[in-house]
């Protein structure tokens, strides 16, 4: 027993002078790993700022796309869902309804449309060509737009359904004259 009082007291001794060593070990650790949690929860947060930015790009881009393939569509139309669509002048008034498109062969493009104004049930009626790029579609209304009021049109040059102009030589000869007219490039 007098062998085991030694052993008893020095570990009693290292253990009450280890003690508050160990425990300030301890609490540096605690200090280090709460320190630690703070960055990584600061690192968390920023992690999460670029992702909502990443996600804001990501649906700009995708507003973006839709919008061109949008604007591509209404750049494309049948002629079919052209030929019978009104026209109106800014303010809404009626000016007629589109009864033909005009063609360029060498290019394949829509040069004139062909508008229908006046007269009564289809008697009467005279014939504008409007140059394609004088009319303006609008999508929510599903009309097209000239920038010409009731009066103007009435002065313009027209044919009538008898008397279309017969080549490509009567058209050429037209595209200037109505260029000016409605103010636009032949």
């Amino acid at each position: 027993m007098k062998k085991l009082i030694p052993i008893v007291a020095v570990s009693v001794l290292s253990a009450a002078l280890a003690g508050p060593l160990y425990a300030d070990d301890v609490k540096d650790k605690q200090k280090d790993l709460h320190e630690k949690q703070e960055e990584l929860g600061k690192k968390q947060e920023e992690v999460k700022e670029k992702q909502a930015e990443l996600n804001q790009a990501n649906q700009e881009v995708a507003v973006e796309r839709a919008q061109e393939a949008n604007k591509s569509m209404q750049q494309v139309s049948r002629a079919s869902k052209i030929t019978g669509a009104k026209v109106k002048n800014t303010t809404g008034d009626g000016l007629g309804d589109i009864k033909d498109l005009v063609i360029d062969p060498a290019t394949g493009q829509v040069v004139y449309a062909v508008v229908s104004f006046g007269g009564v049930m289809g008697m009467g009626d005279k014939l504008f060509a409007i140059p394609w790029r004088a009319l303006h579609w609008t999508s929510p209304k599903d009309y097209y737009v000239l920038d010409l009021d009731k009066d103007t049109l009435k002065k313009a040059p027209g044919f009538d359904k008898k008397h279309w102009p017969a080549n490509s030589e009567k058209w050429e000869e037209q595209r200037q004259a109505l260029g000016q007219f409605y103010r636009v490039t032949p």
